[in-house]
């Protein structure tokens, strides 16, 4: 009896600590370097050492989304740790960084190059 109830005391616990894990929401907010929003953006973040979320019945190691007329885009609340933030977008050079992020609500600013000059080795 007294196992018996050790043992849903020890689960009890679990439970509650795992459903409690660690979780950011996170905010990219994309700009040109004329600090104007870039819309339709591609963002992807993609969880570093194979890290995953159950959402339903998937498993996520990534999202994948595209940036409002703001140039934001909003993630809902994701395991805390190492991502990897890619954003694609015509015309500007392809932006990719690794964050650490263990709050509990994160902005991250990503400011978008232009693409770079086209050389070619024949003359």
């Amino acid at each position: 009896m007294i196992g018996n109830l050790l043992r849903a005391a020890f689960l009890v616990c679990f439970l509650t600590g795992s459903a409690s894990a660690q979780t950011t929401k996170l905010r990219i907010e994309v700009n040109s370097l004329e600090d104007k929003p870039v819309d339709r953006a591609s963002v992807i973040v993609r969880f570093v050492a194979g890290r995953s979320m159950k959402v339903g019945k998937k498993i996520r190691t990534s999202w994948e989304l595209k940036t409002n007329q703001d140039g934001v885009a909003t993630i809902p609340p994701i395991p805390q740790g190492q991502i990897l933030v890619q954003v694609i977008a015509k015309n500007y050079q392809t932006y990719a960084q690794k964050f650490d992020i263990n709050e509990e609500e994160k902005t991250i600013e990503v400011k978008l190059k232009p693409p770079q000059s086209q050389y070619s080795a024949h003359q």
